[in-house]
């Protein structure tokens, strides 16, 4: 008896349709083959199936079993695909009658019949509602992440018995309700709240407009400045994801694998700070089946590169793309795939390799030889694509035991609510565009939405001349200004605004 399993594939973040075809022959030397460009692990589930049905208290039958995963010329990777076999040879042996309309089978099976957590079953879920709807059976351990989409029922199967006493209309399974978004509320844990830095006024500042506009930041200065705590301060300051923003980043976490049981939706923003012993393929994505990197993982976040010199120049060579164009493409033979990779990025540097030079009270140890070759480690299109430098002093022993400093913006409370706002301002500029920060604009968005005043226009002329500005840093000197101008509470930009954002501008 043939019968077909509805099921998917996703291919990075595209979802694109499989049938599983399914035959139990009459005829024929018993056997299991699994076709259609199966994976290692895809053939490994005959076993798995096998005695999952067998332990779940139903027979296996000794006949020919041939599974077909169509389309043929499409690779199959993972073991998602253990369930719509499994039910498959249940259907096909005249065990179970499948229910009727659209219905997608999805999961990996344990051995004795338990469902395990697989990856992607949001993406199953978005798929299923772009087809008008349907019904979608799916590991209960990972169900929770499809609830957040509308238009489709989610039924959670914790067990293959279960399931199979669900169709038979023994014991139903009851579907999950939906759930809405909900912004987290009250306070948030905050691992370093920005007045615990002493001192460091002008980096603090930098912060905040990096976080308002999603710029990309640079710190420099010798060890033990601030440099680690001005970073991790940078996510207390941020504002929480909107809805749109929380589904676009479970996506990457639910494809990767890495989203824990149970939880429908990432809420927090990331914070992805690698070592810098990272290959490329870890920081830009990649494999046989290519999943995300630490750039997708940090989409809409933030990543830290600490010691930023000591990263392989391949690694650092392959943040160019997803800087530029806020995504990156991983190519390989069998095909390519592309992630959002969408975030700011916030950068740690010594002046030197013993980290001391221009220090007021040690004494730097480097060569000239050795300081010119540590600089090179970092390339001029790298620091092209930064918006702003800042220079993390050596703080003041007066200021060490004044943890609180008198200024405007004492806390990470107060300056998320000076961020927040700067975010509406944006959020309302870029109603109906897929933007959401400042530092997205291309340059057509650019001189629609960054009105500059006659006299802050001649301000940012005359810089540009006197420093040879290459076009895309004149770019991103506007939008810093941008920014800047929202945080005083929006409209055009003013001499003001351009003059503190060249402030922040490598000009060396």
């Amino acid at each position: 008896m043939l019968v077909k399993i509805n099921s998917v594939a996703n291919i990075g973040l595209e979802t694109v349709p499989i049938d599983v075809e399914v035959d139990v022959a009459e005829k024929g030397f018993p056997g299991f083959t699994i076709v259609g460009l199966a994976s290692k692990a895809v053939e490994e589930a005959r076993e798995r199936v096998k005695t999952a049905i067998t332990n779940s208290g139903f027979d296996f039958p000794p006949k020919k079993i041939t599974v077909n995963l169509a389309p043929a010329d499409l690779p199959k990777d993972g073991a998602a695909y253990d369930l719509p076999i499994a039910i498959g040879v249940l259907s096909g042996s005249g065990q179970i009658v499948l229910p009727a309309g659209l219905n997608y089978f999805y999961g990996e099976l344990s051995l004795d019949g338990a469902l395990r957590p697989t990856r992607g079953v949001l993406l199953l879920a978005l798929f299923a509602a772009g087809k008008k709807g349907g019904t979608i059976f799916v590991p209960s351990p990972s169900a929770a992440e499809a609830t957040v989409v509308t238009n489709v029922t989610v039924i959670p199967v914790g067990m293959l018995a279960d399931l199979v006493r669900h169709m038979t209309g023994t014991k139903k399974i009851p579907v999950l309700v939906h759930m809405k978004y909900v912004a987290p509320a009250g306070e948030e844990l905050i691992d370093c709240d920005i007045r615990e830095i002493a001192g460091q006024e002008q980096a603090k500042r930098a912060l905040i407009i990096a976080a308002a506009g999603g710029h990309n930041m640079l710190m420099w200065g010798p060890p033990g400045t601030g440099k680690t705590m001005l970073a991790r301060a940078l996510p207390g300051i941020l504002p929480p994801l909107t809805d749109a923003e929380a589904l676009e980043v479970t996506r990457i976490f639910s494809i990767s694998g890495m989203l824990p049981p149970g939880v429908a939706l990432i809420k927090k923003r990331s914070f992805r700070s690698p070592h810098h012993g990272v290959s490329a393929a870890g920081v830009i994505g990649g494999g046989t089946n290519p999943l995300p990197g630490e750039v997708s993982l940090a989409h809409l976040g933030v990543l830290f590169l600490d010691e930023m010199p000591e990263f392989p120049r391949s690694v650092l060579e392959g943040l160019r793309q997803p800087m530029e164009d806020g995504e990156v493409e991983i190519v390989r033979v069998a095909g390519h795939v592309r992630y959002p990779a969408s975030f700011t990025l916030i950068a740690a540097i010594n002046p030197c390799p013993c980290g001391y030079l221009g220090h007021p009270r040690r004494e730097c140890t480097c060569t000239d030889r050795q300081i010119a070759r540590y600089r090179r480690r970092i390339s001029g299109p790298i620091l092209d694509r930064i918006d702003l430098t800042v220079m993390v002093a050596p703080v003041e022993v007066e200021k060490l035991s004044v943890m609180r400093e008198h200024t405007g913006l004492a806390t990470s409370r107060e300056a998320k609510i000076s961020v927040m706002k700067a975010r509406k301002i944006q959020e309302k500029r870029f109603a109906g565009t897929k933007l959401y920060t400042n530092s997205q604009m291309r340059n057509r968005e650019v001189k629609e939405f960054s009105k500059l005043t006659p006299e802050a226009e001649n301000f940012l002329r005359l810089a540009a001349e006197k420093y040879d500005f290459s076009a895309r840093s004149y770019m991103r000197l506007i939008k810093v200004a941008r920014t800047i101008a929202d945080l005083a509470g929006g409209g055009s930009i003013l001499p003001v605004h351009m003059a503190e954002a060249l402030q922040y501008k490598q000009l060396t």
